[in-house]
Parts: structure tokens; C-alpha cells; sequence
């Protein structure tokens, strides 16, 4: 099929001229930063303002599947879902080490000296904005229109449904599908690449192991051969237990870090950043007034934003097609509300944790990250916490649990995306077509970390989300035929 072309292409072509394909991209990257990096700050800004308008309209009380359908899951495996498919793995990543950036190298347009409250106030903000509203957004507004074109107007399980202009695809929207399916594999490998890179990291701080294309390559492969076979075991057996396992484990470590920490200096930055996120949410949404240049912008903000368009289409067809038996502004509350709250409490409690302990430390932690690379912060962390090691080893395997799970949502869908038998009434695509999916990132993950490093993957994720950011725009113009012109359908 042509996505399995395209990644052998690009597979084949990092061998023959990896250089001139990595500079080739990175030019490419920057253009699409600089003319259309706007459009991924407004559009997403909009997608919230859509669902905020849908959330108080008529529209909120249409069931998923129409009115007799019964729900797949109970609301507490659909919350674990949600948080565990989406952001988890960056949340675990980013949640310790992106805040040391802000505060020790804030924006010069902001004209606030580095590492002061100024500098601390805007990095716990910025973590709001990076991690809680904008990119649930960005998967709600996707999800919640496949979810009603799927269930309510029986449209096939592709992502070229989200445009419902007519009853079959024609190569024009299949193309999308393609696309979808490049941006998705590549952003798959590098999150896959960064989720191998901490575990290893992990493994060093717990065990002692060392990083090498052994340990790189027995560690992706365990991680593989899991979400293969929790994507084969279908949506009851595998997602639903592994994700169930996974939020436990998020609370336990976040309740851990905030007792063991200092419960008032984590409140103390919690409110502080609060604060400042809510003053700044409009100007720093839409680049009006919030005196950030295009450079920071582009190398944070935008670059997140394309991450999760990337990732947004396919992934929204798992959380739409779960959906099914819960009204419309059920949808709203499990999938942006709730989940974004919880991560507001998370990076309140371990960004927060972590601006605490660098101060306290000299900045240490910061030089740490400097050093060893974004993934030891968290250890270095837990370690200035009492049994802290011994949590540690609970954290690798969470790191390891949380990229099976998310995987394992992605390979169904892309699985599901690739088969003609898969409709409302049999929604699992064959086994050997997960199996494919999951060798087939397993793969070009290995390939870029071993050789060349996951540089040039990020980059790729980041140009498939530019066609992605077209199809979620598309995506919410359907959303607003529903709200506004009456679309018939199986309420």
C-alpha cells in the first residue's frame, strides 16, 4: 500500500544520502514553519472555541451511535483511555525537563531575566499551554467528528469520513488517508525513539546499563513485540487492561512526588503559573500581543502543535470509534476537559517539583540536562525523594506501559484504516496487518537510533503534520455542518 511504499522510500534514501535527505527535510521544515506556523496557532485556538460552542448547543445532547446505543466502555476505562492514548509518554518525557528550558532561557521578546519568578511563572504557564487544552483540543475536535460520522451517518472506518461529502471515498480523500498514515508512522518512530532513549536511561540510573545498539535493540523489541500483541488481543483484552493499569500508576507516582516533594512549593508554582496562564492563554494562543518571537514559537509551541496534528487523524478514529453510547458533551468532558485538567495537575506537581529542586540545588538539574540529555531530570528528581530509587523502577516501566498503550490504540486504528472488513459492527482488522504496522515501526525506529539518531524523525513528524493540520481544519468545517445546518442523522 502507498504508506508502506513511503516508508521504505524514506527508509532507503537515509542510506544511499542520509545527509542531503536530513538537510533537504530540515530546510522544508523551516518554510513550513515561517509561512504557515500562524495557521497552527490560530486553527487550534478555534478548535476550542468550536467545542466550546458545541459543549452549550443542542448538539451536545445527540448520542454517540443514536439513542439506543449502550456505551463499549464504562466512563472510567474511557477516562484512562483518553489520557493514556493521547499525551502520556510526553507527559512523562517533558514534564521535568521542558520547564528547566523556560526558566533558565525564557524568551528574549519577554525582556524577564532567566531564572527569576518572572522566568518561573512564565515556564509553569507554558507548560499549561503546551500540555493541557491544546492538544486535547486538536484530538477532540477530530475524534468527536469521526465519532459522528462513523456511528451516526455509517460512514466507512477512514479517516476520509471526517469530510462525509459523499457516500464512498474517491482517490482524492483516500489520499488522505495515505498521508495520515506517513505522518502517523513517522511520529509513532519518534516517540517510539524517545520512549526506548528513557527507558535506557532509566535502566542506566537504576541498573547501571549503558546505552548501546544491543540494549537499544532489545529494548525496542520487547516494547514492539507488547503493543503487537496487546493490539492483536482487540480492544477488550488489551487497551482496556493495559490503560486501567496505567492511570492507577499515574496517580500513585503524581501523589507520591507531591507528598515527598514539598506540597507547598509545588502549590506555591501551581498558582503562580495558573495565574499567568490564564492572563496570557488568549495573547499567547494566537501570537497577538504576547511579545513571543517566531523563533521561540516555532521551536517549541509550533513544533508541539504539528506533533499532535500528526498524530491527531488516525488516533482520532481509536478514540471516536470508542465513543459509541455517550452523548455528545460526554465526549467533550472525557475528552479534553478531564484529560486537561489532569495534566494541568501533573505538570503542577512534577514541573513544579522540579523548578523547586533546581533552585534548592544550584541548578544543578538544569546542568544535569545539559549534560545527560532531557530524559535523566526525572530520575534526578525522584532522587532527592525518600524510596525514590526504589520508585524509579516503577517509573521505567510506567515509561514502557504508557508507549505500549498509546501504540497499541494507533496500530488498531492503523490497522483498521487498511482493511475492508472493518465497520460498526466488526471493528478489529486482521492480525497480520497489526503485525506488519508494528514490525514496520519498529523498524524504521531502530534504523534511525542505531545509525543516524531520531533527528531526522522528529523532523519528518513534524512535515507530517502539516497535511494533518488541513485535514483536523477540514474536520471541524464537518463538526460545523453539524452544529449549524441540521445534518440528518440516527440521534
Amino acid at each position: 500500500m502507498p504508506p508502506l511504499i513511503l516508508i521504505l522510500l524514506t527508509i532507503t534514501f537515509s542510506f544511499i544520502n542520509n545527509e542531503l535527505l536530513i538537510n533537504s527535510i530540515t530546510e522544508l521544515n523551516k518554510s513550513i514553519l515561517k509561512i504557515f506556523g500562524w495557521l497552527f496557532s490560530w486553527s487550534t485556538f478555534l478548535f476550542l472555541l468550536i467545542l466550546g460552542i458545541v459543549y452549550f448547543s443542542p448538539l451536545a445532547k445527540v448520542v454517540i451511535g443514536g439513542k439506543n446505543a449502550q456505551p463499549l466502555l464504562s466512563k472510567w476505562r474511557w477516562f484512562a483511555i483518553s489520557i493514556c492514548t493521547t499525551i502520556a509518554t510526553g507527559i512523562l518525557f517533558w514534564g521535568c525537563a521542558e520547564p528547566l528550558y523556560h526558566y533558565a532561557s525564557p524568551p528574549a521578546g519577554l525582556q524577564i531575566a532567566q531564572k527569576s519568578a518572572e522566568s518561573l511563572a512564565f515556564s509553569m504557564s507554558t507548560m499549561f499551554m503546551h500540555w493541557s487544552f491544546a492538544p486535547y483540543g486538536i484530538y477532540c475536535i477530530t475524534a468527536l467528528t469521526f465519532a459522528l460520522a462513523y456511528y451516526n451517518l455509517k460512514r466507512p472506518f477512514l479517516v476520509s469520513s471526517l469530510f462525509f461529502s459523499g457516500e464512498k471515498s474517491n482517490w482524492g480523500t483516500y489520499s488522505f488517508d495515505v498521508i495520515c498514515l506517513y505522518g502517523l508512522v513517522l511520529g509513532m518512530s519518534a516517540s517510539l525513539g524517545a520512549g526506548i532513549l528513557s527507558i535506557i536511561g532509566g535502566l542506566d540510573y537504576t541498573l547501571g546499563f549503558e546505552k548501546n545498539n544491543y540494549l537499544i535493540a532489545i529494548v525496542g523489541m520487547v516494547i514492539i513485540l507488547s503493543f503487537i500483541i496487546s493490539a492483536i488481543s482487540g480492544l477488550q483484552k488489551g487497551i482496556k487492561w493495559l490503560s486501567s493499569i496505567n492511570i492507577i500508576i499515574f496517580i500513585f507516582i503524581a501523589i507520591y512526588v507531591f507528598l515527598m516533594a514539598s506540597p507547598t512549593a509545588i502549590l506555591q508554582n501551581c498558582f503562580i503559573g495558573l495565574s499567568d496562564y490564564v492572563q496570557n492563554f488568549i495573547p499567547r494562543s494566537v501570537n497577538i500581543g504576547s511579545q513571543l518571537n517566531n523563533d521561540w514559537l516555532n521551536s517549541w509551541t509550533i513544533f508541539y502543535l504539528a506533533n499532535w496534528f500528526a498524530w491527531a487523524p488516525v488516533a482520532s478514529l481509536f478514540l471516536g470509534r470508542i465513543a459509541k453510547g455517550y452523548t455528545v458533551r460526554d465526549f467533550i468532558n472525557f475528552n479534553l476537559i478531564i484529560p486537561s485538567i489532569f495534566a494541568i495537575v501533573w505538570m503542577s506537581i512534577f514541573s513544579g517539583s522540579t523548578l523547586y529542586f533546581n533552585e534548592i540545588l544550584n541548578n544543578s538539574l538544569y546542568d544535569l540536562m545539559k549534560t545527560n540529555g532531557e530524559e535523566s531530570v526525572m530520575y534526578a528528581v525522584l532522587n532527592e525523594l525518600t524510596l525514590g530509587k526504589l520508585v524509579s523502577y516503577l517509573v521505567v516501566f510506567t515509561i514502557f506501559l504508557s508507549y505500549v498503550t498509546a501504540a497499541d490504540s494507533n496500530i488498531s486504528a492503523m490497522s483498521s484504516i487498511s482493511s475492508k472488513e472493518v465497520n460498526a459492527q466488526n471493528g478489529e482488522a486482521p492480525t497480520v496487518i497489526k503485525v506488519i504496522w508494528g514490525v514496520l515501526i519498529g523498524g524504521l525506529t531502530y534504523t534511525m537510533i542505531s545509525t543516524k539518531g531520531i533527528d531526522g524523525i522528529r523532523i519528518l513528524s513534524v512535515l507530517g503534520g502539516f497535511p494533518a493540520m488541513f485535514v483536523v481544519i477540514l474536520a471541524s468545517f464537518s463538526l460545523l455542518k453539524f452544529l449549524f445546518f441540521g445534518i440528518k442523522m440516527d440521534e
